[in-house]
């Protein structure tokens, strides 16, 4: 684990999401990983449509309830940059790993953009984007 006192307030602030992300996610709590968002937060996640406002990421996070009992993520070559005081974003990977009710295991690679606000009860994600990496660009190829 990074020595979080050798950081940048953004990585820290990363880090702190990451960890708390993880501990929500042990055992699949969609109230925990909800209250990791800000309260008019933006989200896009892997499935379909997307979430506005807390509400609606507890309701995106709950319905995997009965598919998944626990998660682990790591956010990896991620860039931060600040954007103003107490807001940063961050671009780069995010690493999964899933246990399955039905006692098996996935993982994935998506690509991961957040932007993270300082509120006074802590970090939390503002605006959240995971999707997969285009096999090839999506424009044409030249004749």
């Amino acid at each position: 684990m990074t020595d979080v006192s050798d950081l940048s307030e953004g990585e820290t602030a990363l880090r702190i999401v990451e960890r708390d992300w993880n501990a929500a996610a042990r055992q699949w709590n969609a109230e925990s990983l909800a209250a990791l968002y800000t309260e008019d937060a933006l989200f896009y996640g892997g499935r379909p449509g997307h979430a506005v406002g807390r509400t609606e990421v507890r309701a995106y996070f709950a319905s995997y309830v009965g598919t998944l009992t626990g998660a682990r993520l790591s956010l990896v070559d991620q860039v931060v940059k600040k954007l103003a005081d107490g807001i940063y974003i961050t671009q780069g990977y995010a690493r999964f790993g899933f246990e399955l009710t039905s006692g098996g295991g996935s993982s994935t690679v998506l690509r991961s953009t957040l932007v993270l606000a300082h509120r006074p009860d802590g970090w939390r994600i503002a605006q959240h984007h995971f999707s997969v990496t285009p096999s090839e660009p999506p424009i044409p190829a030249p004749e």
